[in-house]
This record gives C-alpha cells, structure tokens and sequence, in this order.
C-alpha cells in the first residue's frame, strides 16, 4: 500500500498534475479571510476553522471525481454565504479529527487484551461513530466509482480516491495555528518572515508554490514549530519484531516502541534554550557561511520528528510539505495580524493529555495587499 501511494499517489507527476487545484484552495482560502475582515464587527479570524478546512479542502480537490469535484463540489454542502464550511464540511472534519485524536491516544487495552470487549475508556464507541459519519461520505463516491469500471463508463485513472485525507489534514493546520500563536507574541519573528515574503513575493500578486525555495525564514519559523508543538506527543505504537540494540539499549522482542516526540524536539541535550520559539536555530549554512538556499522541512537526522526517516518515512513528504508552507504564506502574506482586542498576548496553554492547543486561536487580521490582489470587483 505504502508502494503505491509513494508511486501513484503522491508521486512528483501526481502532485504537478493537481498544483492548479492546490492553488485554487490557496485563492479559497484567501478570500475567505479577506471576507472576514470586511464582516461588520470583523476582522476577527478563527485560524483553527480556517486551516482546518483549507487542509481539508486540498485534500478533496485532489481526489477528483470524473471532471467535478470529490462530493460534487469543494464543500459537501452549500456552504456559508462568506466562502465558509458548510454543516456537511464541518461535520466531516470533526469526524476525520476524531479519528486521529483516537489514533494516537493510550488504551490500557492495546496492552491488556481481556479488557477490549469492555471499552473502559470509550475509545471503541467513540472511533466506530466517527467512522461511520466518515462513511457516510466516502462509501457513495467508492460504490460509483466501482459500478463506472463494472459497466465501462470509465476506462482509465483520473483520481486519488483514497482514504489519504486522515493523514495530510493534521499537521498543517496544527503547525499553523501554534506558529501564528507564537508569533504573536513575538513580533520580532512576525516581522522577519514578512519581509521576507515581501523581498521574494513583492505586494502586486499572490505568493505561490514556485516562490517557496526562496522563503527559507519561513521555513525555518516551520521546522520550529514542528519542533516545539507536534501534532501529538507519542507517535503510532510499533512492534520490535526481534531483539534489536538501538544506541547501545536492548529492545528486546515483541516489546511495544512508542516515540516520544516532544521530548524529542524538546531535549536540552539537542537543542540551546529548547523551551523557546527561536526559528534561527535552523538556519543552516555552507562552507561559505551563507545560508542554505531551499531549506528542507524534513530532518533525517531525526533531531526533528516531522516525517520520520528511512523505512518508516512518510510517503506524502512532498505533498504535506508544499501545504504547509503555503497555509503560512499565503496567511502571513495577504494579513496583517495582532492580537485579539483587550488581549495582550496569546495563551499557549496545550491541550489536557496533548499537545494541541487548549483553546482554538482567534486573531484579528487586517489586508496588507492591494484590494484588486484579492481579486474583489
């Protein structure tokens, strides 16, 4: 499976196929924003709804469904008259975000079997609603898409009809939302990465994929955010398969391996002030001492848990990488942001038993482009 994702579905030929559609969402989600600042008493930005869905819909724009979109239309309803999510939007992100809360949670019965059938911490009952809403939309498209090959209709691939939305939704909206957080209450860092955007981009058109080899601040702002604020602290459990020695430790078999990758990005030992918001630390440079042009967001060297390494490595790397990227550019570039009247700072408060943050982060935006980029007659 992880062969033919690498291969077909998230492959460089797959991914420029579908860059119009990527960049599609990107206006989307732009104008979107911009509408929120023009609202009476606006200005005023959930930045979790907003990425969220943004993440969701570049997801869906990639499963592309016979010359229209997955579920018909970029929403699975009608949506709000402001560019917002619909009911069914919403509905079916909250279901694919449970899904994932219950993927990296703890069970107390993943290591005691005899309590499986007793659902103690309501895993079970919680995991089989969210799935079942999940199917409720994607079962339909399946079937369809199954009967067009049965009888002939189609004849060749068009699609990504695959259940890979579950795993390009999470770390996006997460790392932006944490980042912008952070960056709120340093203005220095918000400052840096604007004008780099400005230098690369200039203030007469959108920022765009071709644009982010260049936005290397950007990317460091990124790599620390993934550092700090993980979408989750323990990554999927693994299984050792044999007695294996790692750094000198026995693990032996059958033993259950979890990754901790807070304490990972987080460790003293690795990493200067490891507490602090400080994207400088990843600027890298060569022989010269000029910095690195194109900046990777991936870290092999596993000082960063972003996509794992070597086997294990995420097959959507590329694809994961270029949302990301262009969630923070496109928001940082088109707005201005501060924090929320009679606040002086955000609350970086994480979640009870995670690392999201407690409370969704509300901020207020403000145009910083001229008003025919956003494309407003």
């Amino acid at each position: 499976m992880k062969k033919i994702m690498t291969n077909e579905l998230v492959s460089p030929r797959r991914l420029q196929w579908l860059h119009e559609k990527r960049v599609e969402e990107a206006d989307n989600l732009t104008r979107y924003v911009y509408n929120q600042c023009n609202m009476i008493g606006g200005g005023l930005v959930n930045v979790r709804l907003a990425s969220q869905h943004y993440a969701g819909n570049v997801i869906r724009r990639h499963l592309h469904y016979s010359n229209r979109l997955v579920f018909n239309a970029r929403h699975f309803g009608k949506g709000r008259e402001d560019g917002g999510p619909g009911f069914e939007e919403v509905e079916h992100i909250d279901a694919i975000f449970t899904v994932l809360r219950y993927l990296f949670a703890f069970s107390i019965s993943d290591f005691v079997p005899c309590l499986r059938g007793l659902d103690l911490d309501g895993h079970k009952k919680g995991l089989k609603k969210a799935t079942k809403l999940i199917m409720k939309y994607h079962n339909p498209l399946i079937e369809d898409r199954i009967q067009q090959w049965k009888n002939g209709k189609r004849t060749h691939e068009e699609d990504l009809l695959d259940d890979i939305m579950i795993a390009t939704m999470d770390n996006p909206s997460n790392a932006f939302e944490w980042r912008l957080a952070e960056m709120l209450n340093q203005s220095e860092t918000l400052r840096k990465a604007t004008e780099e955007l400005d230098s690369v981009v200039g203030k007469k058109r959108y920022v765009q994929e071709s644009d982010i080899p260049k936005l290397n601040y950007l990317k460091t702002c990124i790599r620390e955010v993934f550092r700090l604020h993980p979408i989750d602290d323990v990554n999927p459990i693994h299984l050792s398969m044999e007695d294996t020695f790692v750094s000198n430790y026995l693990i032996p078999k059958d033993s259950h391996v979890m990754l901790m990758r807070q304490e990972i990005g987080q460790n003293p030992r690795i990493w200067e002030e490891s507490l602090k918001f400080k994207p400088e630390r990843h600027l890298q440079k060569n022989n010269d001492n000029n910095v690195f042009k194109n900046l990777s967001l991936n870290d092999p060297s596993l000082k960063l848990f972003m996509f794992s390494a070597g086997r294990r490595v995420c097959p959507g790397i590329i694809l994961g990488s270029k949302m990301t990227i262009m969630l923070f550019a496109r928001m940082l570039h088109g707005f201005e942001w501060r924090v929320p009247p009679n606040e002086t700072t955000i609350d970086l408060s994480e979640s009870e038993r995670g690392t999201t943050k407690a409370k969704p982060l509300v901020a207020h935006a403000m145009p910083r482009l001229p008003a025919e980029v956003y494309q407003i007659s």
